[in-house]
C-alpha cells in the first residue's frame, strides 16, 4: 500500500492530537511513572523498565512499575550502578507481573547495570550500535544484543526474547520502540534525553489498539489482514504513512491516538478510534 497524502487525514490527525494528546492525559499511562525523574540519567532507567512491564490493563501496569522501581529510590540510575549482584538479586525476589517473573527483572536490572558500567548511560550503549545512515531497527537489534549479553553471565537470570525481542526477529517491538519514543522525542508528554538519535527515524509503537486504528479509521494498513498480531512490517508501513503527515517526527501522533483504546473519556469515540 503506497502511502498517499489526504488533507482529511492531516486535519483528522491534527484534531486528535490537540483533544487526546494533552500531558494530562498522562495520568493514566506509564509514562507518568518515568516522569517523576528528572535526571536524564534516571529517566532512561525509569523508561527502560516502565516501557518493558507495558503490556496489560493500565492500573496493573502503573502498579507493577512502581513494585519494580521501588528498590532503586530516588535516584535509579545511581543506585542501580552501585549494587551489589546478591542485592539485585534479594531486590526483585518477589518480583511477579504476569509474565514477568523474578527472574526476568533481575536479568533486566542485570543488563542495564552492565550497560552503565561499561558505556556510562544507556543511550551511549544505543549510540555505539547505531549508524544514522542505516535503518533506526539495526540499532535497536544491537542494543537487545548488547543488553541480553550483560545479563547472560547467569543464565538464570538471562533476559527472555518475550520480554526484549530482538527486531530482527520480525516482532513488532512495540515496548522498545514505546522506550525510544519516550527517550528522543520532548515535548509536553514525551521527557527526551537522548539527544544522539534523531525523531525523525523513530517507528510507529504498533500494538493491537494502533493497528487497529491504522486498519480501519486511517487505511494505513491493508484491511485484509488481521490487526490482532502486528509484526515489524506493520511498524514500519504505518511509520512510512505517518511520515507523510509529520516527516520530522513520525510517532507524533501516537500517544493522542492511543487513548481511546487504552484510557478512553467521555467523547472520545468521535474519532473512531480503537
Amino acid at each position: 500500500m503506497t502511502p498517499i497524502y489526504r488533507p482529511e487525514i492531516a486535519e483528522f490527525l491534527e484534531n486528535i492530537h490537540t483533544v487526546c494528546g494533552p500531558a494530562l492525559r498522562l495520568e493514566r499511562d506509564p509514562l507518568a511513572v518515568v516522569r517523576r525523574y528528572s535526571a536524564p540519567a534516571d529517566l532512561e532507567i525509569a523508561a527502560l523498565i516502565c516501557s518493558t512491564l507495558a503490556f496489560g490493563s493500565v492500573d496493573l501496569i502503573l502498579r507493577a512499575c512502581d513494585q519494580a522501581l521501588a528498590p532503586l529510590g530516588a535516584r535509579p540510575a545511581e543506585a542501580l550502578l552501585n549494587m551489589g549482584a546478591r542485592k539485585i538479586e534479594e531486590s526483585w525476589a518477589r518480583f511477579q507481573y504476569r509474565f514477568c517473573f523474578p527472574k526476568d527483572m533481575i536479568g533486566l536490572m542485570r543488563g542495564a547495570q552492565g550497560a552503565l558500567r561499561e558505556h556510562g548511560s544507556l543511550q551511549a550503549l544505543f549510540l555505539a550500535g547505531d549508524d544514522p545512515e542505516k535503518p533506526l531497527t539495526e540499532a535497536l537489534s544491537s542494543f537487545v544484543t548488547r543488553l541480553r549479553g550483560y545479563s547472560a553471565a547467569s543464565t538464570a537470570f538471562s533476559i527472555r526474547p518475550n520480554l526484549l525481542p530482538d527486531p530482527a526477529q520480525g516482532s513488532a517491538c512495540k515496548r522498545l520502540f514505546l522506550f525510544l519514543r519516550w527517550m528522543v522525542r520532548q515535548d509536553d508528554v514525551d521527557p527526551g534525553g537522548w539527544s544522539g538519535v534523531s525523531p525523525a527515524r523513530l517507528v510507529v509503537p504498533m500494538d493491537t489498539h494502533m493497528a487497529a486504528t491504522c486498519v480501519h479509521r486511517l487505511g494505513f494498513l491493508d484491511a485484509k489482514r488481521s490487526a490482532s498480531s502486528p509484526n515489524l512490517k506493520d511498524a514500519l508501513r504505518a511509520t512510512a504513512h505517518f511520515a507523510l503527515y509529520a516527516p520530522e517526527d513520525p510517532v507524533k501522533y501516537d500517544f493522542a491516538l492511543t487513548r481511546p483504546g487504552i484510557d478512553p473519556r467521555p467523547g472520545d469515540e468521535i474519532f473512531g478510534c480503537y
